[in-house]
């Protein structure tokens, strides 16, 4: 009997502790920002651009009946001297609370992260408790950041979502683009050895249009956001653009490849046989040689043949070598044209001086200082790379090995 009045006794006093919800705020009282946009005015102050969800304009929405009648999204404008009294003064402008646990994805235009950086843009949002460290970053070319996420988008109703999958999408199927989040961002740009590499977004079409609901009304969109290269930071700011070959090169390097197809020339014919990377594995090593560091990148692509248009016999062992030999000095060609960039550029975006900092942590401590400007440019890398064929495909031969067989 007694243990039974002290287990009471002792939920009681439990239940004085539990602190309820007093902090709960209601989703009524909540603007969901999806996107956040900053640029810089002629003032020298930030521009922020937020894009707040209208749950009710939602298709799929319980509440339902406005959906597919007005955008999904609603965006405003706002300036401050820094990003916290931006978002204070947007206060102003707006019924509910800035509620930023839910922004996925953080837009930089190219004059801003080229002029002043982004040090103390993430700087604040690392210290805000609310912004997620998840959140994607990318920066826009040729459009301000305000004007990219006020175009509105099809097949996903939130523009945030659209740049969100085509990231992801980009990234897994061609390779010259990259996932980059705010965390990994900051943990490369406050490595001595890494600089951080985010993906480019421009405009495509008319922008006025691309932010009216006409654009939602067409199988023809007025506007479309694409993916668009790579942006190569130093020291917070951004410094140059890679695109086509030397972007996938880098993604080669920095084994973030998924798939990818690489076309060859034959015999005369410009990219007459396409390969399709379905899987790869990229390996980073760094030693000492002659008293210098050296770094040695080897890399291992599988994958199918997709398209040959010359007439060669692909049933032949001594006929596959040979293709595979040229897809290996392709993709090497484009690692090297990255590297070679990367060493213009004195920017370390693969990562090298980690990977020395490993080996030859000695070494590394005399090198840190200056190894983007100095030691990085002089660096010895070595590529070494094999291309396999998996599969050639349903059909053996091309159509073409088969006509001229048969004329002969």
């Amino acid at each position: 009997m007694n243990f039974k009045w002290i287990i009471s006794c002792f939920m009681i006093i439990c239940l004085t502790l539990l602190s309820g919800c007093w902090s709960s705020k209601e989703l009524t009282d909540l603007g969901i920002i999806s996107a956040y946009a900053l640029d810089k005015n002629e003032d020298g102050e930030y521009v922020g651009t937020f894009q707040i969800i209208n749950p009710m304009n939602v298709p799929g929405s319980l509440q339902g009946g406005a959906s597919g009648q007005r955008p999904a999204v609603t965006t405003f404008t706002e300036t401050g001297v820094n990003p916290t009294e931006l978002s204070n003064r947007a206060s102003r402008k707006i019924s509910r609370d800035l509620y930023y646990s839910h922004t996925s994805l953080l837009v930089i235009s190219e004059e801003l992260a080229r002029d002043e950086g982004l040090s103390a843009i993430l700087d604040s949002m690392e210290r805000a408790l609310e912004f997620r460290a998840t959140a994607k970053v990318v920066i826009t070319r040729g459009i301000k950041a305000g004007d990219f996420i006020k175009v509105l988008t099809g097949i996903d109703q939130i523009p945030a979502e659209n740049v969100l999958k085509t990231l992801d999408s980009t990234e897994k199927l061609y390779g010259e683009n990259i996932n980059t989040n705010l965390q990994e961002f900051i943990q490369s740009l406050t490595s001595t050895g890494k600089e951080p590499l985010v993906s480019g977004f421009s405009l495509l079409g008319d922008m006025e249009k691309g932010k009216t609901m006409e654009q939602l009304h067409s199988t023809d969109f007025d506007a479309i956001l694409e993916a668009n290269g790579l942006a190569v930071f130093k020291e917070g700011k951004l410094v140059n653009w890679l695109d086509g070959e030397k972007a996938r090169g880098t993604m080669w390097g920095l084994n973030r490849i998924h798939e990818t197809p690489v076309s060859i020339d034959w015999e005369n014919h410009k990219k007459a046989i396409a390969y399709r990377v379905i899987r790869q594995k990229t390996d980073v090593s760094a030693q000492m040689k002659d008293g210098k560091p050296a770094i040695s990148i080897t890399i291992r692509a599988e994958g199918d043949l997709r398209t040959v248009a010359v007439p060669v016999d692909v049933t032949d062992p001594h006929v596959l070598l040979a293709i595979e030999k040229a897809l290996g000095q392709e993709i090497k060609k484009e690692v090297e044209a990255a590297v070679q960039e990367a060493k213009e550029n004195k920017t370390d975006v693969f990562g090298f001086g980690e990977k020395l900092h490993q080996s030859e942590p000695d070494v590394w401590k005399k090198l840190e200082q200056e190894w983007q400007d100095v030691s990085f440019p002089e660096l010895d890398v070595d590529i070494t790379v094999e291309a396999f064929i998996r599969r050639t495909g349903v059909r053996n031969n091309p159509y073409l090995f088969d006509l001229e067989k048969k004329s002969d």
